[in-house]
């Protein structure tokens, strides 16, 4: 089974330029938006996203900004990954794709990507003006007994591999990203149905979604090491935290309090509940999201 051309996607990105990017040793699928000269926002999924995650709060930004959104390796329209999915890897890429943009980046994350952004904020502060942080991930306690996702990362790809060449991908894929979207947003894809089959009915795609998934705790334990060695810049920081989808109280004030110590490695820190949007607070909210963007390239121009 062959990947799909970046070309593929100029249709569901109307006007937007699609195109594959080297990043070191990998090359991800990178969709721009907005004025060249407009402040750049770095937009980075959750676990197995894709570009068009973020399509509801693109068509709010892009008027005034330069806005970025891309696949990581192996995900969306990105060809498979060399490299095993670590939180190093992930802040390279990203660190790539800021020094592509020519300027600081502002850094707009969501779910598990917000693990990377943290990373390359402590590790290439040059590179960060600020930082929107959608529903992040938060391990207030990781562990782990075993590394063993590098070593497992080549059964992963191997099944995407085996799932795509017997077109299971194609049934499998996209009846997964539906079961997850039915769970984690009020809205339904903001693409045409075609488009979302041709992304998540790839065995790369699936394949990386596992990878992904092993990774997690490694990347979570590698973070709160890398927090011990390096400060976080003082740069301006909003997290938006979805609360639509816990249940009881006390899971959610337990998950925004999480989200409050993380906008407090910041004296230019903020912390916005969400009560009615679900994890997907990009579909769900994209005035948050937009709201919050503006808030910190505001901060920016005084910090």
């Amino acid at each position: 089974m062959s990947d799909r051309s970046p070309g593929s996607a100029r249709s569901a990105a109307g006007a937007a330029a699609s195109e594959l990017v080297n990043v070191g040793r990998e090359q991800v699928h990178v969709v721009e938006e907005g004025p060249a000269d407009g402040p750049p926002l770095l937009l980075s999924s959750g676990l197995g996203g894709a570009w068009f995650d973020w399509r509801p709060s693109t068509d709010l930004l892009r008027g005034r900004n330069r806005v970025i959104a891309f696949d990581r390796p192996g995900l969306g329209l990105s060809p498979a990954a060399i490299a095993a999915p670590t939180l190093r890897r992930e802040a390279d890429v990203l660190a790539a794709l800021a020094e592509r943009a020519g300027r600081p980046v502002t850094v707009v994350a969501h779910s598990m990507a917000g693990f990377h952004a943290e990373a390359l904020a402590r590790l290439r502060p040059d590179l960060v003006r600020g930082l929107v942080l959608v529903d992040p991930s938060y391990e207030p306690h990781p562990h782990e007994l075993v590394r063993y996702a590098a070593a497992v990362t080549p059964l992963a790809t191997a099944a995407g591999v085996f799932f795509g060449a017997t077109r299971l991908a194609k049934v499998l894929g996209p009846l997964g990203r539906r079961a997850v979207l039915k769970h984690t947003s009020r809205r339904d894809e903001p693409v045409p149905d075609a488009v979302v089959r041709s992304v998540y009915g790839r065995g790369t795609v699936l394949g990386t979604v596992i990878a992904e998934d092993i990774a997690y705790r490694e990347q979570a334990v590698d973070l709160v090491r890398l927090r011990e060695r390096r400060p976080f810049p003082a740069v301006p920081l909003v997290v938006l935290t979805a609360l639509g989808d816990l249940k009881g109280e006390a899971k959610k004030r337990e998950w925004s309090e999480g989200h409050a110590r993380l906008a407090k490695m910041t004296p230019y820190g903020s912390q916005v509940d969400l009560p009615d949007s679900l994890h997907m607070v990009q579909l769900d909210r994209p005035d948050a999201v937009a709201d919050a963007v503006s808030e910190v390239l505001r901060a920016e121009e005084t910090v």
